[in-house]
């Protein structure tokens, strides 16, 4: 990748592009004139056709909002952001990394510091925008982004009509990641003929699950040069990304909710600063699958400071889909009897072993006082016996929230406010994480509770947002952004008491899957899709937004289930790690040596799940709830010249799958194994015949 920082007038901005396509690069047009209505307009205006946007966006409160009838649309392109000048750069490298500091200042006192970093080996660039307040006065911010990328597309000498898309991933709970692919006409981003009006796609998530609606995530592709932009905010409260544009070109911003978007306002005293979360850009000549590798393999450096257990990507089994919230130390001690001598080695009891007699799981928690009557002997007796089956044994909680029917609930004054009343949603309340009575309880509950028992694994759910925001001096925005900061100290806090732990990150399933929560934890729930036959298409989802390595997939298995069903649950769990739930002792003799059979295949595989990369193939109808069609997901680790399939059909298959595979790394592939094996594969194109409705096959793949 080429960046580049042009500069006019002291305003300077951020392009970059693959530097592969360098003669490509197209000389811009200056002006609109030559059109026949510009030159049919009295005077002697410019009407420019392209301006550099600020590398950093901002607003202060008290400045001219934006004009071009963009109030309440946008906050960019202000005049806030257009008073800082250009002062400084320069340039550090280290080995075959490099960071760029770019420094502006307005004439109030104001600097804003850009760092971007790339280090060795990596495909993106990591952005992080400071503000420091050096006037003698204070100043109150009501925006402050993360990145601002502007000059797309440079490959296009005018406004690049009909060339331009822009794709988004949608979330919602138990569907998570379904592309959005809209053309900038489609969004109404078409410039307007002057200029005069500023057009933003301004979206996002308010409140404390960063996945609700939208990933925060965003690209642009040139269909015509082939090209795609992209960024990825960390972070994992209110956030939004914008596509905007008043010129030719269209420019990508991100960061924290602002005031209009976000409730967001900070006030920084003399000599205070305030860095916005970071974000990852980057930009490639080849697909969008191409951009995704690149991002989501800056990931890849927080995933390796988890506990050593993790590296080769160990099975998980939760006993959720047994129970159902009524563990007992019989039943979970029976399940670990079954599991003994077998490739699984996390056994995690999930939510409801701290009911009381008049609780119930989902409104009990916030005391976290083991049941007497589920665990007579104690929680560090089921932890043992666990342990005395080869297994490790992993405890729910939900710690950052407190149910009605808990003690906690009450306790008032260490829980968030809005209005000054406590924030209830759905009989949940939310622990001030700034509050050092709330980290004080929660240690004792949480941390020395995982100790003193012997647990090796954590798993953290959160089953509601805190909404818009909570009470704060500056704004409501500002207090959740700190309970966000409070919540990542307390994760902190736990890696650091408990440095073997394995901590799963489980939000409702999906809602906290952005780059931030995934790297304070080994491992996420990828949705609560739990038994559904959508599990397959959300899986292959994510490969695009996060590493198959941290990405927990589910296998509820029943006692009525057919082989053919059992493989379907259990293939998709070939798309990120293996977590078995569901009727796992009532399972007969040969439905669990299927079971052992993908376990054994899946070890196999793991090294592949771990440092591959994938490409997805199928055709299938809109719906997944009924899908219909089939879908293969192709990951090859070109290091070791080895590949996995994951093959899955739906409702409605053809009577013949063809698949294309990619090239090999070394010669023709041949298979190695494959389960079931009705696939053939001849001169590098796989062929499944007559496959059943709702089946599949894995196949383990090597280059000879």
């Amino acid at each position: 990748m080429t960046l580049r920082f042009p500069l006019d007038g002291g305003r300077i901005g951020l392009e970059m592009y693959p530097t592969a396509l360098r003669a490509c690069l197209k000389t811009r047009r200056e002006s609109l004139r030559g059109e026949f209505f510009i030159d049919g307009l009295p005077g002697n205006d410019a009407w420019p056709a392209f301006v550099i946007e600020s590398l950093a966006q901002v607003k202060i409160a008290g400045d001219p909002y934006t004009g071009a009838f963009a109030a309440g649309h946008t906050m960019r392109s202000s005049p806030s952001a257009n008073a800082f000048a250009f002062e400084t750069q320069r340039v550090e490298r280290e080995g075959g990394g490099l960071q760029i500091f770019t420094t502006i200042r307005n004439p109030a006192g104001h600097r804003i510091e850009h760092r971007l970093t790339r280090r060795t080996g990596d495909r993106a660039v990591e952005i992080l925008v400071e503000f420091f307040n050096d006037a003698d006065v204070p100043v109150t911010l009501e925006m402050l982004a993360s990145f601002a990328l502007g000059g797309i597309t440079p490959f296009a000498p005018d406004d690049a009509v009909g060339r331009l898309r822009v794709h988004r991933f949608r979330s919602v709970w138990s569907a998570e990641g379904r592309l959005d692919t809209r053309t900038v006409e489609q969004l109404h981003l078409e410039r307007s003929w002057s200029g005069a009006a500023a057009l933003s796609e301004r979206f996002g998530q308010l409140g404390t699950m960063p996945v609700r609606k939208w990933f925060p995530f965003v690209a642009v592709e040139d269909v015509e040069a082939g090209v795609h932009w992209g960024a990825q905010l960390s972070w994992a409260g209110t956030w939004q990304m914008e596509v905007f544009r008043q010129n030719d070109d269209i420019s990508l911003s991100g960061g924290l909710g602002d005031r209009e978007f976000g409730h967001w306002m900070k006030t920084l005293a003399p000599g205070e600063s305030l860095a916005a979360p970071p974000a990852w850009i980057s930009c490639v000549h080849g697909t969008l699958d191409d951009l995704c590798d690149r991002l989501t393999a800056m990931q890849n450096r927080a995933a390796g400071t988890h506990p050593a257990v993790e590296c080769d990507l160990p099975i998980v089994v939760n006993e959720w889909c047994t129970t159902w919230g009524d563990p007992a130390h019989e039943k979970v001690v029976a399940i670990a009897d079954r599991l003994k001598g077998t490739p699984a080695r996390y056994l995690v009891i999930d939510a409801g072993w701290y009911k009381g007699a008049t609780t119930d799981w989902s409104s009990g928690h916030g005391d976290w006082v083991p049941s007497p009557t589920l665990f007579p002997d104690g929680l560090a007796a089921t932890a043992r016996a666990i342990r005395e089956r080869g297994l490790i044994p992993g405890l729910w909680f939900e710690m950052e929230t407190v149910g009605s029917q808990s003690t906690a609930f009450s306790l008032v004054d260490h829980l968030l406010k809005r209005d000054g009343r406590p924030i209830t949603v759905r009989e949940r309340r939310f622990w001030d994480l700034n509050d050092p009575a709330a980290i004080d309880y929660l240690t004792e509950k949480v941390i020395n509770l995982l100790e003193s028992a012997g647990f090796g694994y954590l798993k953290v759910d959160y089953n509601e947002t805190a909404g818009l925001g909570c009470d704060d001096p500056d704004s409501q925005g500002e207090g959740l952004r700190k309970q966000v900061l409070g919540t990542y100290r307390f994760f902190e806090k736990i890696r650091e008491r408990l440095p073997g732990l394995v901590i799963e990150n489980c939000s409702s399933g999906g809602h906290r899957l952005e780059p931030s929560v995934l790297g304070l934890t080994a491992m996420s729930s990828f949705s609560d899709a739990h038994e559904l036959v959508e599990i397959p298409i959300i899986a292959a989802n994510l490969h695009r937004l996060l590493l198959p390595r941290q990405s927990q997939i589910w296998a509820v298995l029943h006692r009525a289930d057919s082989d053919q069903r059992l493989l379907y649950s259990l293939a998709a769990t070939f798309l990120g790690r293996m977590c078995i739930s569901g009727e796992i002792t009532a399972l007969s003799a040969a439905q669990w040596e299927l079971v052992l059979r993908m376990q054994e295949l899946y070890g196999k595989a793991a090294p592949i799940i771990r440092d591959g990369t994938s490409r997805r193939f199928g055709v299938m109808g809109e719906s997944w709830r009924r899908p219909t069609g089939w879908q293969a997901v192709v990951r090859t680790a070109a290091a070791s010249g080895r590949a996995l399939v994951v093959l899955h059909s739906f409702a409605s298959p053809p009577e013949a799958i063809h698949i294309q595979l990619p090239e090999a790394p070394n010669g023709k592939w041949k298979i190695d194994e494959a389960f079931p094996g009705r696939p053939q594969l001849t001169d590098g194109i796989l062929t499944w015949t007559e496959p059943e409705p709702f089946s599949a096959s894995v196949l383990l793949l090597s280059s000879q």
